[in-house]
């Protein structure tokens, strides 16, 4: 059986779209990666966390986690905006920021696990912005999708 289940895993906000079928079964909750103010000075990176939670309380099952471009449209490197200015950042997998949490294609990957019944599960969202952005000040945002199958 396979399901698909949205969470928003978002830079600055998070929201929660279920299918009814799966909503009295299973929770999932964000939380969104803030990277707070951005300075353009700085030599070195900018980094933040953020988590994606998950309960199905119905069966064990494999799980796949996938994160989306975003809307850069690409994984190398994702990228936030205000107006027409861009700032690059990435989310990744791991705590030392080497694996590009995405897709599992390109050179991405995907987070995957048997999930056993009744568990709740926290996944953390490692994100960076790297120094020597030239950019304005002001709020960059971009919204990313986690795509849950099961």
């Amino acid at each position: 059986m396979l399901r698909r289940l949205f969470a928003a895993a978002v830079v600055m906000t998070g929201t929660l779209l279920v299918p009814s079928s799966a909503q009295a079964a299973c929770t999932i909750s964000t939380t969104g990666v803030s990277f707070g103010n951005y300075n353009v000075f700085s030599v070195s990176p900018t980094d933040s966390t953020g988590s994606i939670t998950f309960k199905c309380g119905f069966f064990d099952f494999n799980i796949r986690v996938a994160l989306t471009q975003g809307q850069s449209g690409t994984y190398f490197p994702r990228a936030m905006r205000k107006g027409s200015e861009s700032l690059p950042y990435n989310l990744f997998r791991d705590a030392s920021r080497t694996s590009i949490w995405g897709n599992g294609t390109g050179g991405t990957s995907i987070y995957t696990n048997i999930w056993p019944v009744g568990q709740t599960i926290t996944l953390t969202i490692y994100g960076r912005v790297a120094p020597g952005a030239d950019v304005s000040a002001g709020t960059f945002t971009d919204s990313v999708t986690a795509v849950i199958n099961f």
